[in-house]
């Protein structure tokens, strides 16, 4: 499945690696705890792009949801058609972020299956 160029979730994750990748690698490594500082910094910042990414598509499904219940309901303000393409949106959204969780996985795992 190929991710859509307008998915703000791809454009955040890109954004996140432009910027780890401009991070000097000495000063990321300045840490009195041994951890290195960028790693922290990074890691909080990617948190934070992931929790909203997670939080738009939330409230695309709630919005999904809503429509489809006012539809039901005989809300004339509604129409089927806006209901189905919110639906849809949403529907392509959860795909979007379960092929990133997959893609972060499988990332992850490959990582940890290098040899040291």
């Amino acid at each position: 499945m190929k991710i859509a160029a307008g998915n703000p979730l791809l454009s955040e994750l890109r954004q996140m690696a432009a910027t780890a990748a401009n991070q000097p690698l000495k000063a990321a490594m300045n840490s009195p705890s041994g951890a290195p500082n960028g790693v922290s910094e990074i890691g909080k910042g990617f948190g934070q792009v992931i929790g909203k990414a997670l939080e738009a598509v939330n409230q695309q499904q709630i919005q999904a949801n809503d429509l489809q219940y006012r539809v039901e309901m005989g809300d004339k303000s509604v129409s089927l058609v806006q209901a189905m393409i919110a639906g849809q949106k949403a529907s392509v959204a959860f795909q979007a972020t379960v092929q990133v969780r997959n893609r972060l996985v499988s990332a992850y795992q490959e990582i940890m299956n290098m040899p040291i």
